[in-house]
């Protein structure tokens, strides 16, 4: 039984609701499918499933991309309705015909819909039973034991007598040969068997024969070792043993005097370190990026030329010209396949997750199915368009993202702002933890760094040496360490000694390894963090999405609280090696919903700087 039924315009005016569907929705669905499905542009799925305590809704929709109306029918998951979705399209064609931009109420529609469902009803038992009267042709019947087809299979046989030894057709079918001699189930030919073990005994004893022999090398080194060593240094020149030499570096009349190679700090009589602290400059995050526009008119012209290639060859020179000046009635599915295939395949050159580029495809064909082609328009200009408001609607931040702002709000309740960083082993999470904190020190924010990564060995050193750059205080309690009391230790000591911010450095994991990812989630859930930044290579492609989906679904899995902490924020590393392949932002954000906070581009610590949104959206495009 369905348990909402509504109409609303994509601005959010709802035009009509089912008043026969009284029942009280657990929860709020339908704000929650706009929230996370329509507006994160996976307006492509099937269907969406809502999760509410004591109650399990799915949630199916459809567009009139035309006139801008959204028609969603909730239901019962248990029940599994089979006329839902011609219900929805039979409402669509309906309501199309009597809708008026300029009314609000359409009370006249609940008899349409009463005749439209029992309609859509009807349909559906008339398929069921059909479905019912199909069913026995492929029943088996049992004779003596045996199995025997009956129906239209019956005369089709596979063995001389017509029989299927086993259980059944599924024995028939494991126990039928494979095109390459083989078996695929339990029937298995003994000659078949027998000659291949003999052909792969001949080829170990052939391979044992061309191998070479480890025993009889060592005894040849243990005989005559001075006699090839001799040999092998007779074909060239021989080297003088008295003399050892050395490489002389080369010297270039205008090359300017070599600059300093040692980067350690002196160490004075006491066996003291000397610090120099220097300037590095400002950081990248305070400065904004420039992106030129210089030959967007070039690319738009290569996406149309690609894009009409398909259709070039179907409808000719003259009809495609009428067609960009008159405009298309409606666009279907097929005039937007071709250049859908297109921008997918573009996607996931530049590293975009094949998963996500099918959705994003999907999601952008459901928007623009149905509405009129304007004039002097061409189909693969629309989608790109439609695709380039997509993504930018996907990596724009939902929610402020102004750290400065959240650690001053922090200082004014007396605590403070705490920062975890997670992520898998060798992403470069302790660099970039010094550059954020390079950066909040030139906003004149007191920062403290906690060591908790017990585990790698020289994790505690590596940190140590960025605090002593920096001239920060770090909280270290060696290895072996609990982490979660370490950190709890290192913000207990940061709101003793008046510290704004807590950078707290965990050790990489897998996402697949339970114990460590069951460490990471006691972190987070005895300290509750202000921000929990993933930190992840701009270089992964398919594996960014494993990686951040898995991390929080351990985090919610493994939390005791029933409102987990999730990954707030993404941290993306690498970023200067990886030319146009910038797939990778999108495809975590995608996947998470969380916002690109910063990108490391470089070793020193002012290469920390924001995402810029239609840089990366111009380059996914181009």
């Amino acid at each position: 039984m369905l348990e909402q039924l509504l109409i609303f315009t994509r601005g959010g005016l709802i035009l009509w609701t089912c008043k026969e569907l009284g029942n009280a929705l657990k929860g709020s669905p339908i704000d929650t499918l706009i929230r996370s499905c329509l507006l994160e542009e996976r307006s492509g799925l099937a269907s969406y499933n809502y999760d509410a305590p004591g109650a399990a809704y799915t949630l199916k929709w459809t567009f009139h991309n035309e006139l801008g109306l959204v028609f969603v029918a909730v239901y019962q998951r248990i029940l599994h309705l089979l006329y839902v979705d011609d219900l929805l399209a039979m409402m669509k064609q309906s309501f199309s015909e009597i809708y008026d931009p300029k009314r609000t109420v359409y009370n006249d529609f609940d008899e349409t819909f009463r005749q439209i469902r029992m309609e859509a009803e009807a349909r559906a038992e008339e398929l069921k039973r059909s479905k019912q009267v199909g069913k026995p042709v492929n029943n088996v019947k049992k004779q003596g034991g045996k199995v025997q087809k009956v129906g239209f299979e019956a005369g089709n046989k596979k063995s001389e007598n017509g029989l299927a030894n086993g259980d059944g057709d599924a024995d028939h079918v494991k126990g039928r040969k494979l095109g390459n001699g083989l078996s695929n189930g339990n029937h298995v030919d003994t000659e078949e068997f027998r000659v291949a073990g003999d052909v792969k005994g001949k080829e170990n004893t052939s391979s044992n024969i061309g191998a070479f022999d480890v025993s009889k090398l060592q005894k040849l080194k243990s005989k005559g070792g001075k006699k090839t060593d001799t040999a092998v240094f007779s074909k060239g020149s021989k080297p003088d043993p008295k003399k050892k030499i050395t490489k002389k570096n080369r010297v270039w009349d205008e090359s300017p005097p070599e600059s300093k190679l040692d980067f350690t700090d002196p160490v004075d009589g006491n066996g003291n370190i000397e610090v120099e602290v220097a300037d590095h400059g400002e950081s990248m995050m305070d400065k904004e990026e420039i992106v030129s526009s210089d030959s967007e008119s070039e690319e738009e012209e290569e996406v149309e030329k690609s894009g009409d290639k398909p259709d070039a060859k179907k409808k000719g020179w003259f009809s495609s010209m009428f067609q960009s000046i008159a405009g298309k009635a409606n666009l279907e599915k097929a005039d937007l396949e071709p250049a859908l295939k297109a921008l997918k395949d573009r996607l996931m050159t530049k590293n975009v997750a094949e998963e996500i580029a099918e959705k994003l495809c999907e999601s952008v064909a459901a928007s623009l199915e149905g509405k009129k082609l304007a004039s002097f328009t061409r189909i693969s200009s629309t989608v790109q368009a439609a695709m380039e408001e997509a993504l930018v609607r996907i990596l724009t931040p939902r929610r402020s993202i102004d750290i400065l702002r959240d650690v001053h709000a922090a200082k004014e309740q007396r605590k403070p702002y705490v920062v975890v960083f997670v992520g898998v082993n060798g992403v470069g999470k302790s660099t970039n933890l010094a550059k954020v904190a390079y950066w909040l020190l030139q906003h004149q924010v007191n920062v403290m760094m906690a060591a908790c990564d017990t585990f790698r060995s020289g994790a505690v050193e590596q940190l140590r040496t960025h605090a002593r750059r920096l001239q920060i205080p770090i909280f270290e309690k060696g290895y072996e360490k609990d982490p979660a009391i370490v950190a709890k230790e290192a913000i207990q000591e940061a709101t003793r000694n008046g510290s704004d911010v807590v950078l707290v450095d965990t050790a990489g994991r897998m996402q697949d390894n339970e114990p460590l990812m069951r460490a990471l989630s006691k972190l987070i859930n005895l300290n509750s963090p202000d921000l929990v930044l993933f930190v992840g290579e701009a270089l992964v492609g398919n594996d960014a999405v494993d990686q951040l989906s898995k991390f929080n679904q351990k985090l919610a899995d493994l939390s005791t609280s029933p409102n987990p902490r999730l990954i707030d924020g993404i941290l993306l590393t690498k970023f200067d090696t990886i030319d146009d392949k910038v797939g990778a932002a999108l495809s975590m954000v995608y996947v998470s919903g969380a916002p690109v906070m910063f990108v490391g581009c470089g070793q020193s610590y002012t290469d920390l700087k924001k995402l810029n949104v239609k840089s990366i959206v111009k380059t996914l495009l181009k």
